[in-house]
């Protein structure tokens, strides 16, 4: 198991140059199976874990996600970067607190958002968001520092001001830059050259869109897919399941892993530990 101050330089080189994939597991035996692919580094996925105990997105307790990231970082040899959330704190010397607890996680990386939670003033004023990522920055040491904005996922789909919140995150000191929700070419163009040389992460997390080789060309340096390997499992569950209540057949079952398989591969890997 590499050191994580390795986890981390390799993390912060990962960035430099190229475009990586960021795959999201949600508990340890999908982190295993997504090492075993060869990804490079895994991040974390809030929704997809509070979805696998029962609750909504945003839901899960401070304590409680970074005993989650605590053990996806232990289980496996990767870099591990933290979906945070909004740092469950508003002030910034909370929140600056509070990244302390996550970075002793072992986490190579972490993300911030702009979003209060609260659906009559959904985003931070841009001074103390701006205020926020300096306490981040203050407080995360050698992890990689996101700083994301939820402006398209809000309904706040101005570019120009996508771009004054981003490039005000990285002048006080984010090491990457996301804006879950863009989707459109010239707009990941115009972000990543606005950016530069910070690093841009984009979300794709539906079929149909940019593939790799596309986000790689824009300039990308970044993928990542949110919760959407998690609800592709839950997909998988909630169509067999429908069939076999509505139905009482079972051919949901058809794209199911092999038992065997999965087995095998869990022997094997448990020997890695």
């Amino acid at each position: 198991m590499p050191s994580i101050t390795e986890k981390r330089e390799t993390f912060r080189s990962l960035h430099e140059s190229g475009c990586f994939a960021l795959p999201n597991p949600w508990d340890i035996g999908s982190a295993r199976y997504l090492q075993h692919l060869c990804f490079k580094a895994l991040a974390t996925t809030s929704a997809g874990f509070a979805f696998s105990h029962g609750l909504p997105d945003y839901a899960v307790p401070r304590d409680m996600m970074l005993e989650h990231i605590r053990e996806l970082v232990e289980a496996s040899d990767l870099p591990v970067n933290a979906d945070f959330e909004n740092g469950y704190a508003d002030d910034p010397e909370s929140l600056a607190e509070n990244v302390r607890l996550c970075v002793a996680t072992g986490v190579a990386g972490l993300s911030i958002e702009d979003s209060t939670g609260d659906k009559e003033r959904p985003l931070y004023e841009i001074d103390h968001a701006t205020s926020r990522i300096e306490a981040a920055r203050s407080a995360i040491g050698d992890a990689i520092l996101v700083a994301r904005t939820e402006c398209f996922l809000v309904g706040r789909t101005d570019l120009d001001e996508v771009t004054r919140r981003l490039r005000a995150f990285a002048d006080a000191g984010a090491d990457c830059l996301y804006a879950p929700g863009v989707r459109e070419r010239e707009d990941i163009v115009r972000l990543v050259r606005a950016l530069a040389p910070k690093p841009l992460n984009v979300l794709i997390s539906s079929p149909g869109g940019l593939t790799m080789s596309d986000a790689a060309a824009l300039g990308v340096r970044r993928v990542s897919v949110g919760g959407a390997l998690a609800r592709a499992a839950w997909g998988g569950l909630i169509r067999a399941a429908t069939e076999l209540a509505e139905q009482g057949t079972f051919g949901g079952f058809a794209d199911a892993a092999e038992h065997g398989k999965l087995d095998q591969f869990f022997t094997e890997d448990a020997k890695l530990r």
